[in-house]
């Protein structure tokens, strides 16, 4: 299953009650495409303690732009809301699980 993509619309409902992890990428980025993989399969090993979603930087410039998105990929953890932490570059599973769970419950 792909995961979801967020736009201005969908986004603030989201992130809203829960830890979530936001992938924001670009259709044309190479280090994007080399960690799509890896946040797909979180997404599908997720027990439902978080959420994983994507946002298009081009398809919603304004998230991106709210959130200071000056490269790509950013990897974000939220909770209730609000950025509790944030990678750039291409991460390894670990790395990205590790930050996520820290933030789980």
């Amino acid at each position: 299953m792909a995961t979801e993509h967020l736009t201005e619309t969908n986004f603030e409902g989201a992130i809203a009650n829960c830890v979530t992890l936001v992938d924001f990428f670009a259709t044309w980025c190479g280090p994007c495409k080399m960690l799509s993989p890896i946040v797909e399969e979180i997404a599908a090993e997720s027990d439902g303690s978080f959420s994983v979603y994507k946002v298009d930087i081009d398809e919603a410039g304004d998230i991106a732009m709210d959130f200071g998105i000056m490269s790509v990929p950013t990897l974000i953890v939220f909770k209730n809301g609000e950025e509790a932490e944030r990678m750039i570059g291409v991460q390894p599973k670990s790395a990205i699980l590790d930050a996520v769970k820290k933030h789980v419950g």
